[in-house]
């Protein structure tokens, strides 16, 4: 998967805008499915303190906010315990989220900012206390089997990436990884999209080098 990651970060280093990460975008039905309006159905409800309503966003959504803990911090209990927290601080806020006067929140959108900024805090959490970088992880999660193809090409990968600052590793697995659009992985990030766009093309550029000097 390194030489993959690699290799589509070449390729598309000389493309701009959307179209040089056209993904998946949001995971799962709920909002996907319903849009804008379903999701302030749930968000209402939620605030409502409907369980129900809340148990659907957490089998819609638990998994995309997995892999993305995951590959920011690289242990699998540390990843579940990001996910739980974001889970609680949608609770917690559903009843301001429904009432915001800009109009409705994206459920999705809004748990993977919460996510990579959880994410991004426990990294700088861990490299005060250590004084140094945060070392790489044993991959141990069976969803990087489905990912990748030999696991000493994830390693090298894993590596590299998690050479980067903290945001520009964001930006990394949220654009390959959860293959989300340039616009969507602003959005998760809280950045309008030439701050992001900026962000990501360092990133590339930072693992091209790495990549390079490893030959």
């Amino acid at each position: 998967h390194c030489i993959f990651v690699i290799t589509c970060i070449y390729d598309e280093d000389a493309m701009t805008g959307d179209t040089a990460n056209q993904g998946s975008g949001l995971s799962g039905g709920l909002s996907a499915a319903g849009g804008a309006a379903h999701d302030a159905e749930f968000l209402s409800r939620i605030a409502q303190r409907d369980e129900q309503a809340f148990r659907a966003v957490i089998a819609d959504q638990s998994n995309a906010l997995h892999r993305i803990a995951y590959r920011m911090i690289g242990q699998p209990q540390e990843a579940e315990d990001i996910v739980q927290e974001a889970m609680l601080r949608l609770w917690d806020h559903a009843p301001r989220l429904s009432q915001k006067a800009t109009g409705p929140v994206k459920i999705g959108a809004w748990l993977k900012r919460v996510t990579v900024n959880l994410a991004i805090d426990r990294l700088r959490i861990a490299k005060r206390v250590s004084g140094d970088e945060v070392p790489d992880q044993e991959d141990e999660s069976p969803l990087a089997d489905r990912l990748i193809e030999k696991q000493e090409q994830e390693s090298a990968a894993r590596e590299l990436i998690a050479a980067l600052p903290d945001k520009q590793r964001a930006a990394i697995v949220l654009t390959y990884y959860e293959e989300m659009q340039n616009s969507e992985a602003a959005e998760a990030m809280d950045m309008n999209i030439k701050a992001f766009e900026s962000l990501l093309h360092r990133a590339r550029t930072a693992l091209l080098k790495s990549f390079a000097a490893q030959k």
